[in-house]
């Protein structure tokens, strides 16, 4: 890596080899790049699928279904021949050896290793809280939201108290970022329009919906007009919107704020995230948050050959604060290192400086309802709720899954109907109680 071309174009050692970690936007990003160059590459991933994060919300309120947001990375690397996929979960890195160790017991050689892991839920160092949370960070993640949240609705329904009626249809979620407006935004809908008619013994209209966010407002990287226009417009859609609330406790069945106990169904968390734990296995130096402190070029600094981008990486942004964890800051990374690299290994060329470019902060709010900011160009309402839906069906990957939502989207809009309300026998089995519902964790994405 370190030798520069002798002509116009050198030639590859055969045993040269390349390996992504995570296939998320950053990994896909790089790999479609080098695919194109025709430069072999591996990518390793845990699972066989690329997920539309931005959406996942969609999914646990029933809006979309899991396939709608989530294409198998074999066929989105598929025309690039150069390019393999393996299925595997990364057990550590020896960047001594350059060796990426599989929990199988196998192992990956490297030249060059981009991780793009992503990220995970942080719970501010109370890890006794994880049981009785569900998080969203995975499909996994999405349907159990999902499915709990529509058999406490049924569980309602067949209890004949009242008290617990109403925990049942209680929902805390924690965080108000934009997935937590976003996810309080369409559970409100969600019960009082789709459910509204479907019970005879309970009022769905009538579910508790909680948003707790412990700074002074909602959605904290827009502008104050852009807060005070998401919180009103979840009051009017019901939701109890806290603020300046720090959570105390989380148990099952209950959650406790402000110096008093809440009995809930179930407690969502959107409150912030951490670092993929794979960011730690090299040996790299990462930040409080677990990231890997990246240099301008996206390599990590004393790791010869490893390179960190998107939500597991530490960029500073032109002003020196750590670009945020979007889609669309993970795109950019991939495509420019990817592109970097193919000048570098094919004539020698040195990685340019990243430099990223804002297309904007967007948040939706609810039906006809959203926020979109960039620079000193801030819209709100029907129009920038339609330009969320534009964006969101261009950006999402496979040309079937684009059609597919925006029939369901239009379908929607319509009708106010959900259709991905199924709850399967599996589903069933361990809802006893928010601890015994979450599905068991295992790590991020790798």
């Amino acid at each position: 890596m370190d030798q520069r071309a002798t002509g116009a174009e050198r030639p590859l050692p055969h045993d040269f080899a390349i390996v992504i970690v995570g296939a998320g936007f950053a990994g896909l990003e790089v790999a479609k790049e080098l695919g194109r160059a025709g430069i072999g590459v591996t990518v390793l991933d845990r699972q066989n699928h690329h997920l539309f994060q931005p959406l996942l919300y969609q999914v646990a309120t029933a809006g979309l279904s899991a396939a709608d947001i989530a294409e198998p990375v074999r066929k989105v690397l598929r025309g690039h021949e150069s390019v393999q996929v393996l299925l595997g979960e990364v057990a550590g890195i020896d960047a001594a050896a350059r060796r990426v160790q599989l929990a199988d017991g196998a192992s990956l050689r490297y030249d060059v290793l981009v991780l793009a892991a992503g990220a995970v839920d942080s719970h501010f160092g109370h890890d006794e809280w994880k049981p009785h949370l569900l998080g969203l960070k995975s499909l996994a993640d999405a349907q159990a939201i999902r499915s709990r949240v529509l058999l406490a609705f049924e569980q309602a329904e067949r209890s004949p108290d009242a008290a617990e009626q109403q925990r049942l249809m209680t929902i805390a979620i924690v965080g108000g970022g934009p997935t937590g407006v976003e996810l309080a935004g369409s559970l409100a809908e969600l019960c009082r329009h789709t459910l509204a008619d479907d019970f005879r013994a309970i009022a769905p209209e009538h579910a508790r919906i909680m948003l707790i966010e412990a700074g002074p407002r909602l959605l904290a990287g827009f502008s104050q007009e852009a807060s005070r226009y998401a919180e009103k417009r979840l009051r009017t859609l019901g939701v109890e919107v806290l603020t300046d609330t720090a959570v105390e406790d989380v148990r099952d069945g209950e959650i406790r704020i402000a110096g008093r106990s809440v009995a809930v169904g179930h407690t969502l968390w959107a409150a912030g995230v951490a670092a993929s734990p794979l960011a730690a296995m090299p040996g790299a130096e990462t930040d409080r948050a677990g990231r890997v402190l990246v240099d301008e070029t996206l390599a990590v600094p004393g790791l010869p050959g490893v390179y960190a981008l998107g939500d597991l990486a530490h960029c500073p942004g032109p002003d020196g604060k750590p670009l945020p964890g979007l889609a669309q800051v993970a795109k950019q990374q991939g495509r420019h290192l990817g592109r970097g690299l193919v000048r570098h290994i094919r004539d020698g060329a040195p990685l340019e400086p990243f430099r990223y470019r804002g297309r904007g902060n967007t948040a939706i709010v609810g039906r006809n309802a959203a926020v979109f900011e960039q620079g000193g160009f801030r819209i709100r309402g029907w129009f920038a709720w339609f330009s969320w839906v534009v964006i969101h069906v261009y950006l999402l990957v496979g040309f079937q899954n684009r059609i597919r939502v925006s029939v369901q989207w239009l379908w929607r809009y319509l009708t106010y109907e959900r259709g991905a309300r199924l709850v399967t026998e599996e589903d069933r089995l361990p809802a006893r109680g928010t601890a015994a519902a979450e599905p068991a964790k295992t790590g991020p994405h790798f």
